[in-house]
């Protein structure tokens, strides 16, 4: 396991990072608790969570299992979805910002959350009204960096200026979407990141599954994401989506390696990308994205496998200027 600076933030992450989203739910606690055994046995010190997995289960079994450790492990949250009735249990205000890192340093135990996440952008706020309530929970202690997932550039852009402005702590993570079979980042998002030093750490680097080897045009299996999560099957329905899932399959079974140690390895190929973040239900599906660190992903390997998706047109559409 190599360890990579975090954007500008001066800390080192293994370049794996574990998403607890199965936490208290698809893995039960015991099952929670090999997964991160298997995780740290293989070097990896980055794990991310969230406010709305499991209902905060997940972070009260990842803040059990870091407990002795808390100062080996980098940890993320997030906030900004609905977690309760009330009205104001969303968003991205400072009220529900605040008292949401205080929801999860309670139940991961813990005294700060290492990178906190607006989870979503929130249209319903001026941005100046969110990054000030980041300064605030940044500037108690509480929080020691922040980041943003699912943005779009011009929106951790027009943040980055404002923070800038107001001498306010900046994101100095991102946490997109991006795969094989999602290749929207590389338009601008990960330009961006490697023009202002930004760490990136994305999400689904198998495409929801559709690039682990259990996917084509004619294929499903009887379960998995895709086939029972409306949300996910909407989210991969692209035209040619299964149709690079098979070609990506035939490529990695032709290579001798497993489709989701390549896919993530693909992911982790980008210059822009700090450390994929890998997810499982089990020991035995979380393996082979951790044997991701063994592939060789050359340039000449990475142009190779790119070439069995469409790339995204460039931010200014001139496929001209393409280099």
């Amino acid at each position: 396991m190599k360890y990579k600076l975090l954007g500008a933030t001066g800390v080192r992450v293994s370049e794996l990072c574990y998403g607890t989203m199965s936490f208290g739910g698809d893995a039960d606690e015991a099952e929670s608790g090999r997964m991160y055994a298997a995780c740290r046995d293989a070097g990896i010190n980055f794990f991310d969570s969230a406010n709305v997995y499991s209902s905060g289960r997940s972070e009260e079994i990842l803040g059990r299992l870091i407990a002795g450790e808390r100062d080996e492990v980098i940890i993320t949250s997030k906030c900004t979805g609905v977690v309760g009735k009330d009205v104001n249990a969303r968003g991205s205000s400072r009220r529900h910002v605040v008292r949401q890192v205080e929801e999860s340093l309670r139940r991961l135990d813990t005294d700060r959350i290492d990178v906190l996440f607006m989870h979503h952008f929130d249209e319903s706020l001026p941005v100046e009204e969110v990054l000030r309530g980041l300064e605030n929970v940044v500037q108690s202690g509480k929080v020691l960096y922040i980041g943003a997932s699912n943005y779009a550039a011009w929106q951790v852009a027009k943040a980055l200026g404002i923070s800038e402005r107001r001498g306010w702590a900046r994101f100095d993570v991102l946490q997109p979407m991006y795969s094989l079979v999602k290749r929207q980042a590389e338009s601008e998002i990960l330009p961006m990141a490697l023009s202002e030093n930004l760490g990136v750490i994305p999400y689904s680097p198998v495409g929801g599954g559709a690039l682990s080897g259990k996917y084509g045009v004619k294929q499903k299996p009887e379960q998995g994401r895709l086939v029972a999560n409306e949300m996910y099957a909407k989210r991969y329905s692209a035209e040619g989506t299964y149709e690079t899932a098979a070609a990506f399959t035939d490529f990695a079974n032709n290579a001798g390696i497993h489709p989701v140690s390549l896919a993530v390895a693909w992911v982790a190929g980008h210059p822009g990308v700090t450390s994929p973040i890998i997810g499982a239900r089990n020991v035995e599906q979380l393996r082979p994205a951790l044997q991701s660190v063994d592939v060789d992903m050359t340039p000449d390997l990475r142009a190779e496998i790119s070439g069995l998706s469409k790339a995204p047109p460039p931010a200014n559409d001139r496929f001209e200027e393409r280099v």
